[in-house]
């Protein structure tokens, strides 16, 4: 066993920041269920819930890009357990705010552009910070953790559910208050490697916030693999969050399946990411090839998103399952290689650049199908995404795959 291979990826940080992210992530996953919940009972208004979803998710179009600079000269520690302590009082004002019925629609709404503003910022900032809490030869171990969080996070929904409909949902705002402040609480104790910051913060002024965010620009520009992968993703994002937006409807209005087909359907998936995030952390892939892996994964999970609509309800959940097996792995491979290449002064312009692009790719794709699905076949629209997205792997990463082989095929 090489030196490499003896270093400890559990070091005091690393566990501090992924068990802080653990508690985090299941309170946000309780919040994002519980606040639509709220608007919905207390408005009975579809339309004021599709604002309030819009006002959530348009900081996520501009944040990321415009903390990225922020994120790159200042602590990134410290805006992560900054940010953590701000949603918990936020939750608990919201839990006030129902404990002495003093609910306001407009409140809530400014309180939802804050928060959406906070997880975007949030997720610049762990991004940029988690590398720099790896052990040297654990990049592939690491982010396979990384990978299985947000399926865990995912196994809250029902638990919240079974809240809102036994005791309601002021102690689930109560729960996410605690979960945040005790994630804040730990990440303090985060001793990180902070090299990028800023020895004078009080010279940090516009103008060279300015030249940082267009430094940001001109390296992704001129990082020709990054700006293959970067647009890949953009496209992926699009057709993927397209097809997810039709396929709930297309089960509920179709004769045979309905809303708990969908959810064991939609389940195999998520043990498949478990399962994949698992394997992956006992193993690691052959770094000549993780380009070639990748590549077939994204063509591959285009094939099952444009097929298993047409199929038995048994051979859908078993397609699903190897849609999260391989979905897994293609994160796994993209955002380890991604971040091990970005240099540290970079990470929070160019993490904060690629979730804008992301983000708004998929506002775009959930556009597009609620148009099209409105229009056509909700299942032939799904069919001719999944394969539209096979075509646009083939067309932007085979064309860049000599300047992404060298982002990807690179021993982590």
């Amino acid at each position: 066993m090489d030196a490499m291979e003896k270093k400890p990826l559990w070091t005091k940080n690393f566990t501090i920041l992924t068990l802080g992210t653990v508690v985090s992530m299941l309170g946000n996953a309780v919040s994002g269920f519980a606040i639509g919940l709220l608007v919905l009972d207390y408005t009975g208004s579809t339309l004021l819930y599709a604002i309030f979803t819009v006002a959530y998710n348009l900081p996520k179009i501009i944040m990321p890009t415009l903390a990225g600079p922020y994120i790159d000269r200042f602590p990134r520690a410290k805006v992560i357990y900054s940010l953590d302590f701000i949603s918990a009082a936020l939750y608990l004002c919201i839990f006030a705010m129902l404990s002495f019925s003093l609910f306001n629609y407009a409140v809530l709404l400014v309180l939802c552009v804050v928060i959406g503003s906070i997880d975007s910022v949030y997720l610049v900032a762990y991004d940029s910070l988690y590398p720099t809490l790896i052990s040297e030869g654990n990049f592939g171990k690491a982010y396979s953790i990384s990978s299985m969080l947000y399926p865990l996070s995912a196994m809250m929904v029902p638990v919240a559910a079974w809240c809102y409909e036994n005791i309601g949902l002021e102690p689930l705002f109560l729960f996410n208050a605690f979960t945040f402040l005790f994630a804040a609480i730990f990440e303090t104790q985060i001793k990180a490697d902070e090299s990028h910051v800023l020895s004078e913060p009080k010279s940090y002024n516009l103008r060279r916030y300015a030249d940082d965010f267009k430094d940001g620009l001109a390296y992704l520009k001129r990082e020709k693999g990054l700006l293959f992968i970067t647009a890949y993703f953009v496209v992926n994002t699009l057709i993927f969050n397209g097809t997810s937006t039709l396929v709930l409807p297309y089960f509920k209005q179709t004769e045979g399946l309905g809303v708990s087909i969908y959810t064991y359907v939609m389940g195999l998936s998520v043990v498949g990411r478990m399962i994949g995030g698992f394997v992956q952390y006992r193993h690691r892939y052959p770094t000549h090839l993780k380009f070639a892996i990748a590549f077939c994964v994204y063509v591959a999970i285009s094939l099952i998103e444009a097929s298993y609509l047409f199929l038995p309800v048994a051979v859908m959940m078993g397609m699903m399952f190897v849609s999260g097996l391989l979905g897994v792995t293609s994160y796994n491979i993209r955002i380890s290689s991604t971040q091990n290449h970005v240099p540290n002064e970079m990470r929070g312009r160019y993490n904060g650049t690629f979730q804008m692009l992301t983000t708004l790719g998929g506002i775009l794709g959930a556009l597009l199908a609620g148009v099209l699905g409105d229009a056509l076949p909700i299942r032939s629209v799904i069919c001719g995404l999944g394969i539209a997205g096979a075509v646009c792997a083939i067309a932007i990463m085979l064309p860049g795959r000599e300047h992404v082989k060298g982002i990807y095929n690179v021993e982590l």
